[in-house]
């Protein structure tokens, strides 16, 4: 129950505080919702238009030859390649695209005269920098599709011109993207079949050449056609003619694995720079190359974008450009190892040959005696003229196959969904609902935050308990805001009851008993003590007490102006002796029963005029007159005048500001007055706001310090209030013994 009770507490403290300054968090609140409304209102709106493309490996639609087996297994699912797509991704966004792109469109002139002063034309690069702002790519993540999107604000433009311009500028990157893509696959088989073409020309050179050397050994030899038909069946009727025809076979065999060997070692030590990275995939077929090319390009890609966006000198720049050279230096030494493993391949081939002659050449000696020695060097010239046919015709029919390919239909790059001009209603930005709703919720955590940060720098008196713990002092009153003199309170406010309440708690104090005079302080200026010194002076003096008000702030002086008289002569006058006390004390007209003296001359013809002594034979000679003297000093702090009055009275009542100066102020003149020996009697609290501050306190019906009452009702009061005057004394006596 205890614990209810103490976060009730809390939860009442904070609520407090709010309320305490409900103006401030009302006016932060609303400054930053209205700023964020008319932020909102007056931003420009931005159109969105997007277009979904499917990206495919290069594979044609028919699947041609071997492919149609792999195909065939392949089309139970895509095989998804993260390096690919990602290599897409990059290469969509890059600078050649965008350079297409603008150029169809001719947006140099388009953003020119909507974004340029003078409406000059921009240069590509600058309008590739605003495409790319306003650009923007999004991968499907385990898909093969990519998301388009292109922005367009109506900043300088109208919503027409936005709008349109979004849908046909990303309809345009689309197919710029998938003509590029479809150029690139194209000119890459190009150049491998080029390669290709050249390497059977070679060879279809070579078997013309071999022919033409076979027909001149026959015409030589003098052998007939038919005999030249014929040599092959007639030795392969013995067995070492047909172990020679086996050893042929297997010389022409190793041979064309040599030759194999040879026209791709060639070809790969013939080509550089760009043809060797598109071209060796199909010469060789290695998959590392295959996948070290992509890398390669993405890397590239990257280091252009990263280069355009930070510059040539920028860290990222100088890692990605050693990136790019590292995947150059790797894929050259996989060429070189490729290389060197062919050139292994064909000295093995090389080694397999001669073997294969060396054995042939031993058959052929054993066959010699059974053959004449006149069909030898036709038959060998015959069976090399074969081999090279096969060779021929083997790269024939793998040219043949390419070109086939080559001509068949591709889809690297599909457009699924094509971009259509937004509606008018349909701005991506700003989005007014959520804008609202975020300025709603931030505008009051604003203003809740700066009444708490405001509360939390405020050092002030905040709440009557703490302050009576930290001054450890009594409170012999509460005064509320707007109070008046009470003279000039043309209707019961009920503001005379605070300080009847100050007059009861001073009468019954036990520190103040038997004393006459009183003296008002406070520890800054502008804390309400004049107009207390004054009200509490008329209240003593409408309950029947004669009552004289000094005014010893010589330095600025305010009770003249309450008094509505003339400050001299006065309090100066008086103690430097060029008045007389009857002359400088004067009847009051607007406060029945209070006699006053006022500050006299200022403060720079009185210098040296405050002295201990002198009050006090002055108050000396007043006390028989009067039954109760108060004195209106200055601030105690920083001010000397107010500690020489202090000295010398009986009591000292410290008017503190509430939310005024901070509480160690008042601690502070607190200590000065007891240091002088006179007792502070207690502490009005002044300048509290009753509606907001402790209403609980001060507007309960239990009290009612704050209601008007009426005439009839007034007479009642006061009668009531003699009844209950013992009670209040007691009442009092107990709070100045707290």
């Amino acid at each position: 129950m205890d614990d209810v009770q103490h976060e009730g507490g809390h939860l009442l403290d904070y609520w407090r505080v709010l309320m305490g300054r409900k103006e401030i968090m009302i006016a932060v609140s609303l400054f930053v919702i209205l700023t964020g409304v008319v932020v909102t209102i007056m931003m420009p709106r931005t159109y969105m238009a997007a277009t979904r493309i499917a990206v495919r490996d290069n594979n044609p639609d028919v699947p041609p030859f071997q492919m149609v087996k792999s195909q065939q297994n392949m089309s139970m699912g895509w095989n998804y390649d993260p390096y690919f797509l990602r290599t897409q991704f990059e290469i969509i966004q890059s600078r050649p695209i965008l350079y297409d792109v603008i150029g169809n469109l001719k947006l140099q002139e388009h953003f020119g005269r909507m974004y340029a002063d003078d409406g000059s034309p921009y240069t590509p690069q600058e309008a590739a920098d605003e495409l790319e702002q306003s650009m923007k790519v999004q991968q499907y993540r385990d898909t093969n599709l990519i998301e388009l999107r292109v922005y367009r604000s109506t900043r300088h433009s109208s919503p027409e011109i936005a709008r349109q311009d979004a849908a046909r500028i990303v309809n345009e990157i689309a197919a710029v993207y998938r003509d590029h893509r479809m150029k690139s696959l194209r000119d890459e088989s190009e150049r491998g079949l080029a390669a290709l073409e050249g390497a059977f020309r070679a060879e279809q050179k070579r078997v013309v050449e071999t022919e033409v050397k076979l027909e001149k050994l026959r015409k030589d030899l003098s052998i007939s056609s038919f005999e030249a038909m014929g040599t092959g069946r007639n030795t392969a009727a013995s067995l070492d003619t047909s172990r020679v025809q086996q050893l042929e076979s297997a010389r022409i065999q190793a041979r064309n694995n040599m030759l194999d060997r040879k026209t791709r070692l060639d070809e790969l030590q013939r080509l550089h720079g760009s043809e060797l990275l598109y071209a060796a995939a199909l010469i060789v077929r290695d998959p590392m190359l295959s996948s070290i090319r992509d890398a390669v390009v993405e890397a590239e890609t990257m280091h252009r974008r990263l280069k355009e966006t930070l510059g040539a000198r920028h860290p990222d720049v100088i890692r990605q450009e050693q990136v790019v050279e590292g995947l150059h230096q790797k894929m050259d030494e996989t060429v070189k190892g490729i290389v060197t493993g062919l050139q292994t391949e064909y000295a093995i081939a090389e080694s397999q040959l001669a073997a294969s002659e060396k054995d042939l050449k031993a058959a052929q000696v054993t066959e010699i005696t059974a053959q004449s020695d006149r069909y030898m060097p036709f038959v060998k010239l015959q069976a090399e003229l074969e081999r090279q046919r096969e060779l021929r015709d083997t790269l024939e029919k793998r040219l043949l196959q390419e070109r086939i390919e080559l001509d068949l239909p591709r889809t690297p790059v599909e457009v699924v969904a094509t971009a259509e001009v937004p509606e008018i209603n349909h701005a991506v930005s700003p989005r007014v609902p959520l804008n609202i709703v975020l300025s709603v919720v931030f505008g009051l955590f604003c203003g809740i935050g700066v009444v708490f940060f405001i509360e939390y720098m405020d050092t002030s008196v905040k709440e009557l308990e703490e302050f009576e713990q930290y001054i450890k002092a009594p409170i012999f009153g509460v005064v509320p805001q707007k109070v008046q003199p009470l003279p000039d309170e043309k209707t019961e406010t009920g503001h005379g009851e605070a300080y009847r309440v100050l007059r009861m708690n001073i009468q019954f104090s036990k520190r103040f008993a038997g004393g006459k005079t009183l003296c008002l302080t406070s520890g800054g200026a502008g804390e309400g003590k004049s107009l207390t010194t004054f009200n509490l002076a008329c209240v003593c003096g409408q309950l029947g007490q004669k009552v004289l008000l000094v005014d010893a702030d010589l330095r600025r002086p305010s009770q003249h102006k309450l008094f509505k008289a003339d400050a001299r002569p006065g309090f100066s006058d008086l103690l430097q002796g060029t008045v007389t006390l009857e002359a400088a004390t004067r009847r009051s007209p607007r406060a029945p029963g209070v006699d006053f003296i006022l500050s006299g001359r200022p403060l720079s013809a009185t210098q040296g005029l405050l002295n201990s002594q002198r009050i006090r034979t002055l108050i000396e000679e007043l006390k028989p007159k009067y039954d109760l003297i108060i004195f209106d000093s200055a601030p105690i702090i920083g001010v000397s005048d107010a500690s020489i009055v202090c000295s010398v009275v009986d009591g000292v009542i410290l008017i503190v500001k509430h939310r005024g100066y901070p509480r160690a102020m008042a601690a502070r003149a607190k200590a000065m007055i007891e240091n002088l020996g006179t007792p502070c009697l207690g502490v009005v609290l002044n300048n509290l706001n009753a509606s907001r501050d402790y209403s609980s306190y001060y507007n309960s019906s239990r009290y009612g310090y704050y209601q008007t009452p009426s005439p009839k009702g007034r007479d009642e009061e006061s009668a009531a209030g003699q009844a209950r005057a013992p009670q209040k004394a007691a009442d009092a006596e107990r709070t100045a013994q707290a």
